[in-house]
């Protein structure tokens, strides 16, 4: 779906229908974020139909992307109206913040699993760690490039 948003014009703009099907959410669900405010339509058309334009629809994914991290609504508009409010590098600061949070999540949860992983039999934690590793390095070589990068900020 990132790949179409990105081939779309900047210019372009969308009704409820074509936005729901890019967005791949219900046309009822983008009348409701309306009208709490979490997404405004550009214009209206001569037939005044509300039309959305290319950054409403990256509004909507990262909406859905925060409802998968279980943001409540009122958290997520805060979130969104925060974001809009500050500079490119404030957001990467941001969001590196947010990795970072993220990351010590899941290292209070690796820790949890410890005693559990501790009282495997070697050839299931073997299988386990088998599993695992090539996400994780793959994870951490990530976070380090962007880590690098924004030191060149």
């Amino acid at each position: 779906m990132k790949r179409t948003v990105k081939k779309m014009v900047a210019s372009q703009l969308f009704r409820i229908g074509e936005l729901s099907k890019l967005a791949n959410i219900s046309s009822r669900t983008i009348d409701y974020y309306t009208s709490i405010g979490l997404i405004e339509p550009v214009k209206r058309s001569e037939k005044n139909y509300r039309l959305y334009g290319l950054e409403t629809l990256e509004r909507l994914m990262r909406i859905e992307e925060l409802k998968k991290d279980k943001y409540t609504l009122e958290e997520i508009k805060e979130n969104l109206d925060s974001w809009s409010k500050i500079t490119s590098e404030e957001k990467i600061t941001l969001k590196l913040t947010e990795i970072q949070q993220h990351l010590s999540q899941l290292e209070r949860e690796v820790k949890e699993l410890e005693p559990v992983i501790e009282q495997l039999k070697p050839r299931q934690a073997n299988r386990l760690y088998t599993r695992i590793m090539p996400q994780t390095a793959a994870c951490v070589e990530a976070l380090m490039l962007l880590m690098n990068k924004s030191n060149l900020l």
